[in-house]
């Protein structure tokens, strides 16, 4: 309970302000509205209207949940899951080139970390390549990498996930390269003094160590991963994806829609990032480090 009451207190907070700051950004519309009706409205009528407009600029989070049951566990029930219509049918298209670029991007980022560690040339050279590549806005590299790749006959799902592998893989260098040079002096005179070679130390004392490491940069990569699929599906056109969604909603001016794709990422973002969490406690604790 102490550690839930906290939690609880925070999200009704939440709640509590957006509900108000939804009353306060919907007003005028609705005065508007009662104004050429020639008539005044009560806080009871203004609160009821503000919270139920078809187009508000701010959503209630009533709307927003009935949006997403509508567009989820209604076309599930149905059916229609994976309707073009439903939002699991667009989280599946985003997850995908999510999850191809999360894994380019790791893959390219330990490489890179290794490299960094055992060759004093890359790690004068890339490095600081590395670091300067995350300088540049996505939304300026996101159409120039699909333009790029669509002149080669590339289309498709790899564009975007090479847009997420490009904002994945620059965390997982970082913690890496922390990661294997975290073992103390001590420890690797240690392994000198056992004759131990490169590839032994490695794999017994370096790659080990990084564990800790190597998972909280995942994390921080699978959100940017989804951040970067978002984004490559922003210029493309695309007509699947929940940024395909929130380009959409914002054409149209569909807020609620809008806002249901938002927290349809967040929430997806929290079940990748925690599976995650759980592979880590699992990964560490058989290696008894938790």
């Amino acid at each position: 309970m102490k550690r839930v009451l906290p939690i609880l207190t925070v999200v009704v907070a939440i709640f509590a302000l957006w509900y108000a700051a939804a009353v306060w950004l919907n007003a005028a519309w609705a005065y508007d509205k009662a104004e050429r009706a020639e008539r005044t409205l009560s806080i009871s009528e203004l609160v009821t209207d503000t919270w139920s407009q078809d187009k508000p600029k701010l959503p209630a989070p009533h709307q927003v949940a009935a949006e997403i049951w509508k567009t989820t566990g209604e076309m599930a029930l149905n059916g229609r899951a994976f309707s073009k219509r439903s939002l699991i049918y667009h989280s599946w298209i985003t997850f995908s080139s999510t999850a191809l670029g999360f894994l380019l991007g790791t893959a390219l980022g330990v490489a890179l970390a290794i490299g960094i560690v055992y060759n004093r040339t890359m790690d004068m050279s890339v490095m600081p390549w590395v670091i300067a590549s995350q300088t540049i806005p996505i939304l300026a590299i996101a159409p120039m990498i699909i333009v790029v790749l669509n002149a080669v006959g590339i289309s498709g799902l790899l564009p975007k996930a090479m847009i997420s592998m490009y904002l994945s893989f620059f965390p997982v260098v970082v913690g890496m390269v922390k990661g294997l040079r975290s073992p103390s002096a001590m420890q690797l005179d240690q392994m000198r003094t056992w004759n131990a070679s490169p590839s032994q130390t490695f794999w017994r004392l370096r790659l080990p160590s990084s564990m800790p490491y190597f998972f909280t940069s995942l994390k921080i990569a699978m959100a940017a991963s989804l951040v970067g699929a978002i984004v490559g599906e922003l210029p493309t056109g695309a007509v699947a994806g929940l940024g395909a969604r929130l380009l959409a909603g914002s054409y149209y001016g569909q807020t609620i829609q809008i806002w249901s794709a938002l927290l349809m990422a967040a929430t997806l973002a929290a079940l990748l990032v925690g599976l995650i969490g759980v592979l880590q406690r699992l990964t560490l604790r058989r290696m008894g480090m938790a």
